[in-house]
């Protein structure tokens, strides 16, 4: 017997003797102390409520005191704590938004909670019993449950991303928990598995990378991707010693539709371009949006310069085909550069870049064509932009000049104006030609700068010729579609002008009609606000621009000038007769002067003359000239 179960003992005994001798002495007070039997009766009444609440008192003192030596008590309230613990955690375990799967050690299931159950779709009833394997989807080899065992084995615990089969047959991912519980001794006693479903995540990881790697409006490859899959073509192509052929395609004047129908109707158009030429091809041809109206194709297997021209024609041919959209019908040419792998380049970057510069030699020989990657296109391009270097040191050093043609009226056979074109007077080359400096800066953007410097320093000059007594109606500038298609073009030209103090109306400021129509609205706009300064304003280059009458007529300009290309055929060529005719005739009916450029013959004259053109301008008339140099009292003899 222990030394607590020998004190409870003792103290049981000792609330007994206690009893006892109060027993004894209310005998002995009934005995002494009354001496009639209804005086013992109520005593021994009294003594026996006494003794009950006594002999209660006596046994709780007793049982207290037994119990806490016992330490029985105690285990009572752990037994309650640990039924509410094990209430609480039945709540968590059967209402966590994670399947929760518990095998015994031999690894069969014995509980899972209701999450597993509406995870999985599989009920209590048809898993219990049944080891986890019934939930694989053949997806992992051997070799990965190897690992998961080994590691679960040497840890007690594995975490992961694994593939599973609910009750339907559909295989999804999980992130799983593996923990091994162990009794006293050490042995495996359970092993608990707590999973989440994971496939929204999945599949929001899938929309993000499918979004990284794709155009959002046609759902082709992007630029990232599209140059990805041409490493991986070239590095096969190389392997297995055969060609590849990469054709970048552009959409001809593209910005018309924007401008016309607007850009949800230009969007349209692009999903359709994309489905037409998605259609077009079949396997080993990579298609791709790489931006705005541009596309690339890669043909991984293209073994001759003639098959990839041949797919570059089935390319144009297929986009000539007319586009029907919300009751449009809309007809769109391209333009395409051809770049080979491995005769042009060897990486998938310079495979785009040279297939770039033949697009813009297609683009330049008239669009509407495809143009092949040459030696020389890469010589050109090396070309511009050391000349596009030079460019911007000329005009830090003032090398550039500013030259006058004679502009004279047909009818008084005067000189009434000037054209003022800029020339590059280099250092090292001498004069460079326009033709070869005029590209590059509208492609670098210089033109702009250029344009501003010209009208400034063609007013100055005119100032200086009214101060010395010339009289001349007008100088007249170009202005290139960069610096026309600027809002401050307004404040420019006004700046100019106050600066420089001359009168606006013998400012003439000419804009090509590819400009006027490249944004029809802001052109208008900002001719009117050019009118209110007082300048004059021409259309050049008229004939080239795919005009549209409705739009020409609400334009405030004074002059038409017909293109030198219409005016080199004449007499003899009928069509450019015919067309310069026309133009002359509009002209007139709209009260607009007609103003002839490109005139190197006689013949020319006479024809402008006898058909009632205003004003000429030509070699014939004078070449540009600084403006020491023009001559003021030349009249030109027209038979």
């Amino acid at each position: 017997m222990s030394a607590t179960t020998r004190d409870a003992l003792r103290a049981a005994l000792l609330y007994l003797l206690l009893s006892v001798v109060w027993l004894g002495f209310s005998g002995y007070l009934l005995n002494s102390f009354f001496d009639s039997s209804t005086e013992r009766l109520q005593w021994q009444l009294i003594n026996g409520y006494a003794w009950v609440v006594l002999s209660a008192g006596l046994i709780f003192f007793a049982r207290a005191r037994l119990l806490r030596c016992l330490g029985i008590d105690v285990q009572l309230r752990e037994r309650l704590a640990e039924r509410e613990h094990l209430r609480q955690a039945a709540a968590v375990f059967d209402c966590t938004r994670e399947g929760v799967l518990v095998t015994n050690d031999k690894g069969l299931i014995v509980h899972v909670n209701r999450a597993f159950m509406d995870i999985t779709g599989y009920q209590r009833e048809e898993v219990m019993g049944q080891p986890p394997s019934l939930f694989k989807s053949g997806r992992h080899p051997p070799a990965f449950y190897q690992a998961m065992f080994g590691t679960l084995s040497s840890n007690d615990e594995w975490s992961g991303e694994i593939w599973n089969r609910r009750k339907s047959g559909e295989i999804y991912p999980q992130w799983q928990t593996i923990r091994i519980l162990r009794d006293d001794q050490g042995q495996v006693s359970q092993y608990v598995a707590v999973f989440s479903d994971i496939s929204a995540i999945k599949n929001s990881e899938h929309e993000l990378t499918h979004l990284a790697h794709h155009d959002p409006l046609t759902d082709l490859p992007n630029r990232l991707l599209f140059t990805d899959r041409a490493e991986q073509a070239l590095a096969s192509a190389q392997t297995h010693k055969r060609g590849c052929a990469l054709l970048l395609i552009d959409l001809d004047h593209f910005k018309m539709i924007n401008d016309s129908l607007g850009h949800t109707m230009g969007d349209q158009l692009l999903k359709a371009v994309a489905d037409r030429l998605r259609a077009m091809f079949g396997p080993g041809i990579t298609l791709a949006r790489l931006g705005g109206d541009e596309f690339a194709v890669l043909a991984e297997s293209c073994p001759q310069l003639v098959h990839a021209a041949a797919l570059a024609q089935k390319i144009l041919d297929g986009l000539k085909e007319p586009f029907h959209l919300d009751g449009n019908q809309l007809f769109i040419n391209a333009s395409v550069g051809i770049s080979l792998f491995p005769g042009d380049a060897l990486s998938a970057e310079q495979l785009l870049h040279n297939a770039d510069s033949a697009l813009f030699k297609a683009k330049s020989a008239g669009r509407d064509n495809y143009a092949l990657y040459t030696e020389e296109l890469t010589a050109q391009a090396q070309q511009r932009v050391e000349t596009a270097f030079e460019l911007r040191r000329a005009l830090e050093q003032k090398e550039l000049r500013v030259y006058y043609q004679p502009v004279y009226d047909f009818k008084t056979r005067r000189l009434v104006g000037v054209e003022a074109l800029v020339r590059w007077e280099h250092p090292q080359r001498g004069l460079v030609s326009p033709a070869e400096f005029i590209p590059i800066a509208e492609r670098t953007g210089l033109i702009a700068e250029i344009d501003a410097w010209v009208m400034r320093e063609a007013c100055q000059q005119m100032c200086e010729w009214q101060q010395a007594g010339v009289a001349l109606s007008f100088v007249a500038v170009n202005v290139s579609s960069r610096l026309f298609a600027r809002r401050e073009l307004y404040q420019q030209v006004a700046q100019v002008l106050r600066d420089t103090g001359l009168d606006p109306a013998y400012l003439e400021i000419e804009v090509t009609e590819s400009a006027v129509m490249d944004d029809p609205e802001v052109a208008l706009e900002q001719m009117h606000r050019l009118r209110e300064l007082g300048v004059r304003l021409a259309i050049d280059d008229f004939g080239t621009g795919y005009s549209s009458l409705l739009r020409l007529k609400r334009l405030p300009v004074q002059k038409l000038k017909i293109d030198q290309g219409f005016v080199a055929g004449l007499p003899w060529d009928e069509d450019d007769a015919a067309i310069v005719r026309v133009i002359i005739a509009l002209a007139q009916s709209m009260g607009m002067q007609v103003h002839a450029e490109g005139i190197e013959q006689v013949e020319q004259a006479v024809f402008l003359v006898e058909h009632d053109c205003d004003l000429g301008q030509g070699y014939w008339f004078g070449r540009p000239v600084p403006a020491e140099k023009l001559q003021w009292k030349h009249t030109p003899v027209i038979r």
